[in-house]
């Protein structure tokens, strides 16, 4: 289910921004609020996130290091403002670079099942 861009946040949840209605290839996600972006960068860990799109839809993902094929985004299924099907899906991180006090995570393929 979508969250409303005006509910909270989890305490142990980061909010990253998304400049499109869904995630692709070299789409760019911007994840605020991380204690040290540049630690973090430099060694990603597993955090929660939520996911807000261009069209302010909100949806629940995880960020996850050290699996076999590198850092993976999983992100929920989840519907566009537009009313278009999103089906859950699992995103290889292609980089994670720290800008401006926040982390860039830009996304690769879609990882393997």
């Amino acid at each position: 289910m979508d969250q409303a861009a005006t509910e909270p946040l989890g305490e142990d949840t980061f909010l990253a921004t998304c400049a499109h209605t869904h995630l692709f290839p070299g789409a760019r996600c911007r994840i605020g609020g991380l204690p040290d972006p540049d630690a973090f960068a430099a060694a990603p860990r597993t955090i929660e996130l939520a996911l807000r799109f261009a069209d302010d839809v909100v949806t629940p993902a995880d960020l996850c290091a050290q699996t076999p094929a590198g850092t993976v985004l999983r992100t929920a299924a989840y519907t566009t403002g537009a009313g278009t099907s999103v089906e859950e899906r699992s995103w290889l991180i292609r980089e994670v670079d720290p800008t401006g006090g926040e982390v860039v995570l830009v996304i690769g393929g879609s990882a393997p099942a």
